[in-house]
């Protein structure tokens, strides 16, 4: 890969989504926008080997995309179907600096998130759109096909330009409506298991764009508990990242808390700190406050298991999920014994059950806690099975064979 191509690469990946807001909120046409974006990287591909790397990247790509626009807009047979103001309007904008407007993004992600667009297409909308997450990985994250990802994309751009959606983020009587939905795609962006559709580092730097758009909202909306409450969850939880070995899977339980991350934690902490303030419990806040009680243990050494028994339970009750089930099953293990855990597990029932890799792989180890080898085998092969981490598989491998 040559240079040009490396910058053009990093370029999509680190300023794709701040890129496309700015160029579709005049417009309010998402899909001309990601092909005008399109052309404009074509052009750096042709252009940068030969003249060099311009200085400002992202601002090279954002004026070419605007004359691709400009130049649609001028176009005979657009004319036929576009108000001439628009053209005006977007003729007028001025060229900005891509990096110092991060809320045309939160703008952008509020759009996604408008009552128009259907539930189940908002998540997905906003990984595309923001985080620039391809329509192939989208659908393989959410188990549908990709033509019906795709379907339902084109859509839902489709709705946002013709019901003329505004690109700004809502006044506060609208913000119930729509906040979930951004909070829930933010952290998707950073929790959603992207294991096997994409490489390390696109993993590490989305991780890094969730931690940025969390404490960017946590900026502008101040007031919302929860917003404080996913600020905290994503630091408390990136903080953990180094840990993790080069290409190996290391469990929570066997990571080393001097390799954590401090900075990380402390912001987190105070984060969580002023969304208790509030008074106002919710989702995040608790899975801030679990994160939380497991960051203790650098610096007691020691992992206080009746407190996430009691911060798991209260999760479950607001956010009752698989995750949410399972996370609480390996935590009875602790309080109450393998068996309790191994109680929850098959209360759970129902094919996405079956197809959940935690839940057998939390049943694996509290089979092999309570002393069941050959049960514990199979769920160990189960999860394999419905592992595409080639890291977690080995893991899980070699905790298999210590059975023998």
């Amino acid at each position: 890969m040559t240079e040009a191509s490396a910058r053009a690469e990093a370029a999509a990946r680190t300023g794709y989504g701040r890129l496309l807001a700015l160029l579709a909120a005049r417009s309010g046409d998402i899909a001309g926008a990601e092909d005008a974006l399109s052309e404009a990287f074509e052009q750096a591909l042709i252009h940068w080997p030969r003249g060099g790397v311009p200085e400002h990247p992202e601002a090279w790509l954002l004026t070419v995309a605007r004359n691709r626009q400009r130049d649609r807009y001028r176009s005979a047979a657009h004319r036929t179907s576009v108000a001439l103001e628009q053209a005006a309007e977007l003729h007028a904008a001025p060229d900005a600096d891509p990096v110092e407007i991060p809320d045309q993004r939160l703008a952008l992600m509020f759009v996604c998130a408008h009552p128009a667009i259907g539930a189940t297409i908002r998540t997905p909308l906003m990984l595309q759109t923001v985080l620039g997450v391809t329509a192939k990985d989208i659908a393989r994250a959410f188990a549908v096909p990709a033509a019906t990802m795709l379907q339902r994309l084109v859509r839902a751009k489709q709705r946002i330009r013709d019901a003329g959606i505004p690109f700004v983020i809502p006044d506060r009587s609208a913000m119930p409506a729509r906040l979930t939905a951004v909070l829930e795609a933010v952290y998707a962006a950073y929790a959603i298991d992207w294991h096997g559709i994409a490489a390390a580092t696109e993993r590490r730097l989305l991780a890094a764009e969730a931690l940025f758009l969390a404490e960017t909202l946590a900026t502008l909306l101040p007031a919302e508990p929860e917003t404080l409450g996913l600020a905290a969850l994503i630091c408390l939880s990136s903080a953990r990242s180094a840990a993790q070995g080069t290409g190996e899977f290391v469990a929570l339980g066997d990571q080393d808390p001097a390799a954590w991350d401090g900075g990380l934690i402390e912001r987190g902490e105070r984060y969580l700190h002023r969304a208790h303030r509030h008074g106002r419990i919710g989702r995040f806040q608790l899975e801030a406050a679990i994160q939380s009680v497991h960051c203790a243990r650098r610096s007691t050494g020691s992992t206080d298991w009746a407190a996430l028994r009691v911060l798991h339970q209260g999760l479950l009750e607001v956010a009752p999920t698989l995750g949410a089930a399972v996370s609480l099953a390996a935590v009875l293990e602790h309080t109450d014994g393998p068996g309790a855990g191994l109680a929850l597990l098959d209360t759970l029932d129902g094919a996405a059950a079956r197809r959940f890799q935690p839940a057998w792989a939390t049943r694996a180890h509290l089979l092999a806690a309570a002393g069941r080898a050959d049960a514990a085998r199979e769920a160990y092969t189960k999860a394999i099975s419905l592992t595409t981490d080639r890291a977690v598989r080995d893991h899980l491998t070699a905790a298999r064979q210590r059975l023998s």
